[in-house]
């Protein structure tokens, strides 16, 4: 199977702007964003959707929501941020590796979109 673009990004294989890095996971700016905070926070390791995470992930997966928290407090997001995970085309999963959006910086309606 090909790796994902999210795999040759941890490999440093494509760049990209990365604002955090430590043997978890990494964040970095979207290429796409849609609002003017777009982080995308992706763990190493290789887990293709949250609805495919097992109970050994569990730590793993608290890592994502703590550190999207200290980004958020390191940007001085004090307004606000809204966290985003998706599971399928229906869903709106673009790339099979699973990671966590945090948007900031604009209003967010409800529901979202």
């Amino acid at each position: 199977m090909p790796k994902t673009i999210f795999q040759r990004i941890i490999d440093r294989e494509i760049p990209a702007k990365i604002e955090h890095e430590d043997d978890l996971c990494i964040a970095l700016h979207d290429v796409n964003p849609q609002a003017p905070v777009h982080l995308l926070i992706i763990p190493k390791k290789l887990i293709p959707r949250i609805g495919e995470a097992t109970p050994v992930d569990q730590a793993l997966l608290g890592h994502l929501l703590l550190t999207a928290g200290t980004l958020a407090k390191k940007l001085n997001l004090e307004n606000g941020f809204r966290l985003v995970v998706n599971h399928g085309p229906d869903g709106g999963e673009s790339v099979p590796h699973l990671h966590v959006h945090l948007l900031a910086k604009r209003p967010l309606a409800w529901p979202p979109g």
